[in-house]
């Protein structure tokens, strides 16, 4: 196994895990297929680390009109996925990692970024963190979202690359790509077997 780059992490570790849900898990127009296969690796880090999870939600608006500026033409394309029409049991989190919180945290957001409101990065800071393990869906959106804001902010990002997924395997993989060689002195991928040994 070859250790962090940047070296182990320690109790100022928190794992942020980006929208695992059922919206993206079952048979919706936002179906994640990879999902399934990374559910029991994203599992076992929120597992092992349950009391330093945070899982995020994404919530649509009740209805497209209420969204806002080119949210609402994003929602009125997506309509059936408001929650005017949504079965709400699709935004709960997936099996088995639903059952974690508490003790994880969970915070529901509106847009791509959890940062994009204060309860997440309050959370962070009274935690004391400093580093964060990412894991969820999707690789080339929502993710992406979150791992720029959280670079800007200043965290140690650690990707665990077989804990995320995406619809698309060629956007995956460039993001893969990006974050290797655009933002290697900020961004660290590993599988989460390597993650897990170097946490304290």
């Amino acid at each position: 196994m070859v250790p962090l780059r940047v070296g182990p992490l320690t109790a100022r570790t928190a794992h942020l895990c980006i929208d695992m849900q059922n919206l993206f898990a079952e048979d919706t127009p936002w179906h994640t297929p990879w999902m399934a296969r990374v559910r029991p690796v994203v599992a076992s880090i929120a597992e092992r680390h349950a009391e330093r999870t945070i899982f995020t939600r994404f919530i649509p608006p009740q209805r497209a009109d209420g969204a806002p500026g080119a949210w609402r033409r994003y929602f009125a394309r997506w309509r059936a996925l408001t929650r005017e029409h949504l079965d709400p049991r699709l935004l709960d989190l997936v099996p088995p990692v639903a059952a974690l919180t508490p003790p994880a945290a969970c915070i529901d957001k509106s847009v791509y970024s959890p940062f994009a409101a204060p309860p997440l990065l309050n959370l962070l800071r009274r935690r004391g963190a400093d580093s964060l393990v990412v894991t969820g869906a999707e690789t080339d959106v929502r993710v992406l979202a979150a791992v720029m804001d959280a670079v800007d902010l200043g965290f140690r990002v650690v990707l665990a690359v077989d804990a995320l997924c995406s619809a698309s395997d060629r956007t995956h993989e460039a993001l893969l790509t990006l974050y290797r060689e655009r933002f290697s002195e900020q961004i660290e991928t590993a599988d989460a077997e390597t993650i897990l040994a170097c946490w304290l």
